[in-house]
């Protein structure tokens, strides 16, 4: 049935759209933005039915890992390291989260991980392929 889609597994960067425009846009530091451009950013996911643990191993050893549960708010960490709150949605199979300055949307696509984030009208676009 729609809405429960299995998220779960490991997916490794495949290519991105419109970085640079949107890192910009929401102000990441320029020592980030170089860190993040073609990243090989592998994003570990384990859903347990409405539960999530999203986690992002970054090259050297960095990861950033946020534990939310759909419908409920959840403590976050963005791209830039910022914590903040979020309650995270499920909307057409698709992970819906509002960051302080960007919206961030999620889902699989073709056994990819497709990430979206919107910010006043640019769109980043991530893709990941399963490989685990």
């Amino acid at each position: 049935p729609k809405g429960t889609m299995a998220f779960t597994g490991k997916y490794e960067f495949e290519g991105d759209e419109n970085y640079d425009a949107f890192v910009q846009k929401i102000g990441l530091p320029s020592d980030k933005v170089e860190m993040g451009r073609n990243c090989k950013i592998v994003t570990e996911v384990v859903q347990n039915g409405n539960d999530f643990t999203w986690t992002q191993h970054f090259p050297g050893g960095r990861t950033t890992t946020n534990t939310f549960t759909v419908g409920k708010e959840a403590d976050m960490e963005t791209m830039g390291g910022k914590k903040f709150k979020a309650t995270v949605k499920m909307e057409d199979g698709k992970l819906v989260a509002d960051f302080p300055n960007y919206r961030h949307t999620s889902e699989i696509c073709g056994g990819k991980l497709v990430e979206i984030s919107t910010s006043s009208g640019v769109v980043y676009k991530r893709t990941s392929k399963k490989i685990a």
